[in-house]
Formats: structure tokens, C-alpha cells, sequence
């Protein structure tokens, strides 16, 4: 008897619990804070859902989910990148402490 399994645990985005909560770390764009979700998966077909333990940054343009943890627990617009600035080169955001863009290499 040959038995064969396809599953797994997959993470989600739930419920919005504020929208526009931060700014996106990949693209820049403007990210939910978001209830997670785990769901188990058999044969690509959901089978059991529950509540992640912490909530979590959704960008709206790219789909990006980051821990949010990241956010910093302030109460400011835009916690996830306090301070946005844009590579010359590329246009995207990257963190202020960097002096290279991790995206395309050019300097800042």
C-alpha cells in the first residue's frame, strides 16, 4: 500500500484592525495592520483555520507581510518606516541608515 500526503501550514492576513498603519518596507506603499491567520492545507485545500498570535503589517500594493513587531508600538503615521527615503536610482524606499540601495546597488 503506497500512501501519499500533500499539506501544510500556510500564513494569512485576517481582519483589518487599523488601516494605515505604516508604510510598506518593500515598496514603500501604505500597509494595514492586520490580525494572522494560520491555516492548514491538505491536498491545496484549506482544511483548519486559527488565530496567529500576533498581529502583522499588509501592504496594499505588494502583499508583503511583515511581523508587526517591526511597527515599533508607536502611535505615529507610518511606524514601520518612520522616516521614508527614496533611492535616486530606483525611486524606492529604503531605510535612512543604509548608504547603498539594497534594490538596485546605487549609492544614497
Amino acid at each position: 500500500m503506497f500512501f501519499f500526503f500533500v499539506g501544510g501550514v500556510e500564513q494569512g492576513a485576517g481582519r483589518v484592525l487599523k488601516e494605515a498603519a505604516g508604510r510598506c518596507l518593500r515598496c514603500g506603499g501604505t500597509a494595514d495592520l492586520v490580525e494572522t491567520e494560520k491555516v492548514l492545507k491538505l491536498f491545496f485545500v484549506p482544511a483548519w483555520r486559527w488565530k496567529g498570535k500576533d498581529p502583522a503589517y499588509l501592504c496594499r500594493e505588494c502583499g508583503l507581510l511583515a511581523p508587526g513587531s517591526l511597527g515599533g508600538g508607536g502611535g505615529e503615521q507610518g511606524t514601520l518606516l518612520p522616516r521614508v527615503d527614496r533611492c535616486g536610482a530606483c525611486s524606492r524606499a529604503v531605510d535612512p541608515q543604509f548608504r547603498f540601495c539594497p534594490f538596485c546597488g546605487s549609492a544614497l
